[in-house]
């Protein structure tokens, strides 16, 4: 009988990965889509093509400095939590070495830099602001002193919708900062469910997530809680000039994560957890589209 080695992935490829893990870009392209967002439903400006790719890449790169920031920092609670123990830092895929600091600090100079050069400073701030409430004021402040920590963490998401906002019009109109505060809203109970999911790895990281500190149980009834005020939230641009079609996807995207975060504070499981998280990612595709397309077609 003979065994079939199994070829280890190239080098590169790994290393590809890792820095691609370790820059965390998925939540970094979900931040820029805000910031577009943020632009496409603020009457002012009409920015060249040039400028939206500049106010893209500069939310992209500025969340990317931060996210990297996040994973050097976290890098020993990482070790103990089975959802980060992976992590390239972690694993010593990439080396912690003090040079990653001075790259992730010249991306975020450069992000800014690029926003004030090309849009305006109102965009540059809410760009630099995002990524500074993000890398410093959740990860370095509030990760290990408060349950509510990511409730102001989630201030991140805000600015990149309100940096996309600021490149239209420095001083954006009502939509644009409801939107703003539909993202603040929504990190909670889209945060909390995961952390409900994974409770045992905060608890074993000494991070007080708010199941960990709660109970999962109270837990879930307050990401439910969170929820409703997050769907009643998405809904009050309708008075300020938004159409049928947010209204859809609102409707559609929240009646969902309602419906799964229901179902969480019912029976709080792990099972109950994941689906209520995934709720919370369609819930804000399905908002951001609509809002979207509503903008575009009016």
């Amino acid at each position: 009988m003979t065994t079939t080695a199994i070829a280890s992935p190239p080098r590169g490829l790994v290393l590809a990965r890792a820095v691609l893990s370790l820059f965390k870009l998925r939540i970094g392209v979900l931040i820029m889509v805000t910031a577009l967002v943020g632009l496409a439903v603020t009457p002012g400006a009409s920015l060249s093509a040039a400028q939206v790719l500049v106010l893209a890449l500069s939310v992209l790169v500025a969340s990317a400095s931060a996210g990297a920031f996040n994973q050097y920092a976290e890098h020993e609670a990482d070790r103990l939590m089975m959802r980060t123990s992976g992590r390239a830092f972690v694993t010593g895929v990439l080396p912690r070495h003090p040079a990653w600091l001075l790259l992730m600090a010249l991306m975020l100079a450069g992000a800014v830099a690029a926003a004030w050069a090309m849009l305006n400073a109102a965009a540059a701030a809410c760009v630099f602001l995002g990524a500074f409430f993000y890398g410093v004021v959740y990860t370095l402040w509030l990760k290990r002193r408060s349950a509510w920590n990511i409730v102001i963490g989630g201030l991140a998401g805000s600015f990149a919708l309100l940096a996309g906002a600021a490149a239209a019009d420095p001083m954006p109109g009502a939509h644009g900062w409801l939107l703003a505060l539909v993202l603040f809203l929504w990190t909670p109970p889209h945060f909390w469910s995961l952390a409900i999911a994974n409770r045992s790895d905060y608890l074993m990281a000494g991070v007080p997530m708010l199941p960990v500190v709660v109970g999962d149980r109270r837990a879930a009834w307050i990401v439910f809680g969170g929820t409703v005020a997050l769907v009643a939230a998405s809904l009050v641009p309708l008075a300020y000039g938004a159409g049928w079609i947010h209204a859809l996807g609102a409707l559609a995207g929240g009646t969902w994560f309602l419906r799964k975060s229901w179902q969480l504070g019912r029976r709080p499981t792990r099972r109950t957890a994941i689906a209520s998280f995934l709720a919370s990612l369609v819930q804000l595709s399905a908002l951001l589209a609509g809002t979207t397309l509503d903008a575009l077609l009016r």
